[in-house]
This record gives C-alpha cells, structure tokens and sequence, in this order.
C-alpha cells in the first residue's frame, strides 16, 4: 500500500477530529481484546464502560455514534454480549425509538407556529427580567409535552434569526439586502459594536434560561426527555401518573428554578443581566412588522392548523390515546395534510434531526447489553440496596447526579432502571421502594446533569449549533453560566428526594 494510500485513510478516518484522538480510539479498540484475555470479561465490561463514557465526554471532539459505534460492534464480535441481546434492549425500548422518530419530526413542522410565538414574546416584553421568566416558562412547557431538543432547536432559530437581522443593519447593510454573512464582524461599523455586543450577552442569558427551562420542563413528563419514556415504560405509567409521581420533586425544583432566573437578572451574576439594546430593539421590530405585511392568508392558515394540531397532541398525550411516538406521527400526519406538504423531499427533512439521536440511542443499548449480559452493576445496586431503605432514594440521586454531570443521562438512566427493575423482579425489593428508586433516578439523572453540555442533549445541541459561536458561548461560559442552576436544582432535587418522596 502507497504512502499516499495510508495517509488517505488515515486522514478518512473519524474525519477531521484531533489526531490523539484517533489514536485513543485505535488505542482502546487494541487493548480490549487483551484485557478480557487476561482479566476476564467483568474488567473488560467495566472497561468497556468508561471507554464508552469517555466518547460522550468528548462529544464536542466527534460524535460519539462512529467511536462509540466501533467499540460496540467490537464488544459483540469478542463475546461480551450478543446481537441477540442488543436486539432485546431495542425491542424493549421501541417506544423511545419511536418518540425520537416521529416526535420531534412532528414538531419539525410545528416550528413556524412555535417561532411565531416566541418572536411576539421577545418584542412585546421590555422587561428583561420578566422576559427571561416567560423564555425559561415557556421552554419548560413545551418540554414537558414535546421534546427537549425541539424546543431547543426552535429557541436557536429565533436567535439566529434575530442575530442575522441586527448583523446586517450593523454592517450598513439595509433589511430587505439580499445577501450578507452574519459570521463575519468586518463590516460592522464602529458605533454599532458595543450594541452588537451587549446583543451577545442579551442573547447568551435567554438561550441559557430556556435550556435550562427545557431541563425544568422536561424532567416533569415521560415526553420531556427519552429516559423518561424508558422509565414510565419499566414502571406502567401514563403520562398522568407519570406527572403525579415526579411532582413531590419537580415542582419545589421548578419553583426554586424560576426564583433563580430572577436572582441571576437582578444580580447580573454568571454573565447574566444584559438587557437589549434600544437600536437593536427598533431594528428587529421593523423586521416584525416587514414580515407581518408579507405573511398571506395561506402563512395564517398554516398557523391556525399547526396551533390546531397542538391542542390534539396535548390531549393526546394527557389521556394516552397511543404510544407517544404514534402520536407523534399523527401530528405529522395532520400538519403535512392540512398544509399542503405533500412531497417526499420536504417530509424528508423533518428526520434529519432525530436520526442521528435514535442511532446513538441504539449503541447506548449495546453498551447496556454488555452490562447487563456481565452483571457489572449489580454490586453497585446490592450495596445501595443493603442500605435502610430510607436512604436509597437519596444515594441513587446522587449517583446518578454525579454520572450525569460527566455523561449523558440516557445513558445512566437506562443502566440503573434496567436495574432497579431487576431487583424487583427477582423480590430484592418492594412496589414502594421500586417506585421511589424510580423517581430518584428519573430526577437525578435529569437535574443535576445541567452542569456540563455532556450530560443534556439539549446543551450539546446548543453548544455544536451555529448560533453558539455567533454569541460567543463556549464551552467554558455554559459551564460558568449553567452553575448557579447546577447548585439550586441539585440541592432542593436531594432535599425533595430524601424528605418528600
């Protein structure tokens, strides 16, 4: 083979990550074999496992389906699971498969509706602290009925949006211009600078308030969040139940949550407090109002179906007429129907977000086959559960918590439910400690993984999407900025664990 030849695949492979990381990768796929040769395949499960964490950690590096992909095929191909096993994970996860699948596709073609209201919401409230009261409440409502990283993606458009609209009057340009490249600060003319940039700031605060909003939201329903499906799904709760459950935890939570939005405005701590500019202000609004005259009676009847349709998919949810993903599908279903979207192309589009997610989802089943098919947690679970029984709540929160902050909390939540659900089944425990170890590990994965953009997937979306670098929001400042939320929600999370639950 040519130099050249094994430069090109060297180059092809994970594409353009860093060349240790590669190296790691290649690294870990050439000693496992080698470990579960020497130390048996319980070190090498266990090993498997960290590996495994470590491609999440790394997420900003490259997308942990490809290296996380490799190490599952490979944990198949030397014994420490089966196909067969990785095949039973699926199938007794399909309704999560299913709710990333047509959920959030279904939302896709809800977002002109769910763009339209919070645009009527950023120009109609001058208050900012108010303003970021109603982002972090509307995002957590929507999350508690759609879908984190929907609500997300529709919070990044209006950012984006917004930010291209300024960036243009900024650079002297005028708003009906045809062209222009917001990426670029060039152009900006001088006295627009500080305006442009207290914009950054004004936008970082509310992008991070809504996150954190779809995390308040989203740990209060099975739909706010993939786990939270799994978990009803092992427990046999409905979306009503569901609620009930989570309540003694999520409310005081979502409560303290909101009383921090407004503690961080008041203060200006963390890198909040940035109010929007006066000339900003009038240039979005002359915006508004160009698009308000170009909107025809078609964009206003699409508006009335999609807001039509939301109500049917909020009742549809509440008394669980079907499987949440099958209601996602109906939503698809009706909007394409009675909007006139009727080509493959254009549907097509609405799954480019969830497939990448669902393929992932598949390969944290690989791994959780390995794990249950070498029974690696279940010393872990057996010294929890020797515990008083009072006390597991809470060490399952913070073990989970702790996980999640480095992790993803898909991941954590299914290892410890499908566990938890094991010891019940083989009567290590009672219905009544299996249901609060469930709601410790719904809301520990949930809350505290706020702390890092590893843990949530609506932080990752944020920081890998194109209006993180636009905002300046970099890794570092999420962390920073996501703090003072970690610390308010872990701590009444634990409180509520332990003496409400």
């Amino acid at each position: 083979m040519s130099a050249s030849l094994k430069g090109a695949f060297a180059n092809n492979f994970l594409g353009n990550t860093s060349g240790w990381y590669k190296y790691t990768i290649i690294a870990f796929l050439v000693i496992n074999p080698i470990i579960l040769y020497l130390a048996g395949p319980v070190v090498a499960g266990w090993v498997l496992v960290l590996e495994f964490i470590f491609t999440l950690a790394m997420a900003l590096k490259c997308y942990p389906l490809q290296p996380g992909g490799l190490l599952v095929a490979e944990a198949l191909l030397i014994g420490l699971s089966s196909p067969q096993s990785l095949e039973h994970e699926v199938f007794q996860n399909f309704p999560v498969i299913l709710l990333l699948m047509f959920m959030v596709a279904g939302i896709y073609f809800m977002q002109s509706l769910l763009l339209f209201a919070f645009t009527k919401i950023l120009l109609g409230v001058r208050s900012k602290v108010l303003l970021s009261l109603l982002f972090s409440i509307v995002a957590a409502v929507l999350s508690a009925f759609l879908d984190a990283l929907t609500v997300t993606a529709v919070v990044i458009s209006v950012g984006v949006g917004f930010y291209s609209v300024y960036h243009k009057v900024a650079s002297g340009k005028k708003l009906q211009h045809p062209d222009h490249n917001h990426l670029q600060d060039d152009l900006v003319v001088e006295f627009h600078r500080s305006d442009l940039e207290q914009f950054r700031a004004f936008l970082r605060s509310l992008l991070m308030h809504a996150a954190v909003g779809t995390a308040l939201g989203g740990v209060c329903t099975l739909v706010g969040e993939p786990q939270n499906l799994l978990i009803a799904e092992k427990m046999e709760w409905d979306f009503v139940e569901f609620f009930i459950r989570m309540a003694p935890v999520t409310m005081p939570v979502l409560f303290c949550g909101l009383l921090t939005v407004v503690a961080l405005e008041l203060t200006g701590w963390f890198g909040y407090g940035a109010t929007l500019p006066e000339k900003v202000r009038g240039v979005l609004e002359e915006f508004d109002d160009i698009q308000n005259k170009k909107r025809t009676g078609r964009d206003k009847a699409a508006l009335i179906v999609q807001a039509l349709v939301g109500l049917v998919l909020v009742l549809g949810l509440a008394f669980h007429i079907a499987e949440v993903g099958l209601i996602g599908l109906l939503v698809i279903v009706l909007v394409t129907s009675f909007n006139g979207i009727i080509e493959e192309h254009q549907i097509g589009k609405a799954f480019e977000e969830a497939l990448p997610f669902t393929a992932l989802l598949v390969v944290f089943f690989g791994v959780v086959a390995v794990i249950h098919d070498q029974h690696l947690f279940t010393p872990v679970i057996n010294a929890v559960l020797a515990m008083d029984a009072e006390i597991q709540p809470t060490m399952f929160f913070i073990a989970n918590g702790v996980l999640s902050m480095i992790s993803d909390n898909v991941f954590v939540a299914t290892v410890y439910i499908n566990e938890v659900k094991d010891a019940f089944v083989n009567g290590a425990i009672t219905r009544e400690q299996f249901d609060s170890l469930a709601i410790a590990i719904n809301t520990g994965t949930n809350l505290p993984s706020v702390a890092t953009p590893n843990g949530q997937a609506a932080f990752l979306f944020l920081l890998t999407s194109a209006l993180a670098p636009l905002i300046r929001l970099s890794y570092g400042r999420m962390v920073i900025m996501a703090l003072p939320y970690t610390l308010v929600m872990g701590t009444v999370g634990l409180l509520a664990v332990r003496f409400l639950i």
